[in-house]
């Protein structure tokens, strides 16, 4: 049997290998992530795990052997997923490997955007140590964090926040008000999470109904003084409205960990603004989050190629017409 890896950020695929190789399995590692070169050595392949690859419809139509797509993350946004269910490939994901990395990541830019921090270091390497940079500064115990989107990282943030004396208030749809579970959390809606908070933080997947769900409008309801940071995926926030926004003073300062085109090109306008702190994708990682995220994928293609169930299905309505005739039960 053949796993295609189609990409990965990591130092080697030691841990994939042995894993795969528990049962009879090769790992066949291509040379670029382009739609190409994945297309071409999909052909004879049973399984693919990919991690930032686009697995486009074209690669998942000559990928006729296989039988499942295992991305290495939580969000399939670059999984043509309606093409794989349509031709029975089951797709997977790992659904919570990473949610104290990005939690503490979230925190450490609301923080660090709060306190401008990023600013006063910038000023003191040009040669000016200037107090008056970052005029005003404000207390965080006493304010409010907003939380859009309250499921495991949203909560793991909560925890972690309500040691700074923080206000905190969630907006999730999919949720009663029953649902919240962690102590001292407001759920409220949207509109309201968005003029009352000093401090928001983004934890949404992308689907149709997130995209661009930070824009104009929402900017515009947020407190003068607010930061907002993004750790989530780089389209559900508008970001030339986020960059209007900074420019304009809309909202004090933003923090983001992903964008919509990444990397971030050389001469993009948002490198220009000092109100704005980018980090590049990297709030999954820890090295202890890496081997999570290798040994859970892995497992799990694992156990579609041996015959067993999937735990972290994505897609369920294409069991009963699976490729691989043990998931079609």
């Amino acid at each position: 049997m053949k796993v295609l890896i189609a990409d990965y950020v990591w130092a080697n695929l030691d841990v994939e290998r042995r894993i795969l190789a528990t049962v009879g399995a090769e790992a066949i590692v291509s040379p670029t992530g382009a739609e190409a070169d994945l297309a071409r050595l999909a052909t004879d392949c049973d399984a693919i795990m990919t991690c930032f690859a686009q697995v486009t419809p074209a690669v998942v139509r000559a990928a006729t052997r296989c039988a499942h797509i295992a991305r290495y993350g939580i969000g399939v946004d670059n999984i043509a997923m309606d093409v794989a269910t349509e031709l029975g490939i089951a797709v997977t994901n790992v659904p919570a490997y990473c949610v104290d990395e990005v939690a503490e990541h979230a925190l450490g830019l609301l923080l660090a955007g709060a306190r401008k921090i990023p600013l006063y270091d910038r000023a003191i390497h040009s040669g000016r140590w200037d107090l008056q940079a970052g005029k005003p500064l404000h207390r965080i115990n006493g304010r409010t964090l907003g939380i859009v989107g309250f499921g495991k990282i949203g909560r793991a943030l909560a925890r972690k926040a309500s040691g700074l004396g923080l206000r905190i208030v969630a907006y999730d749809p999919y949720l009663a008000a029953q649902a919240v579970e962690t102590p001292d959390v407001e759920l409220v809606d949207l509109d309201r999470l968005l003029r009352e908070s000093d401090l928001v933080s983004v934890h949404v997947p992308l689907t149709a109904g997130t995209r661009a769900m930070i824009g104009e409008p929402e900017l515009r309801k947020m407190k003068p003084s607010a930061c907002l940071v993004n750790t989530s995926r780089g389209s559900v926030v508008d970001v030339p409205s986020l960059a209007r926004a900074l420019r304009e003073g809309w909202i004090a300062a933003a923090g983001l960990d992903v964008l919509p085109e990444e990397p971030l090109p050389a001469d993009s306008p948002l490198l220009e603004l000092e109100n704005l702190i980018l980090t590049p994708h990297a709030s999954f990682y820890s090295e202890e989050s890496l081997v999570d995220l290798q040994t859970s994928t892995a497992e799990e293609v694992v156990r579609v190629l041996s015959g067993q169930q999937p735990l972290h299905l994505v897609n369920p309505e294409v069991l009963p017409r699976a490729r691989a005739a043990h998931l079609r039960g």
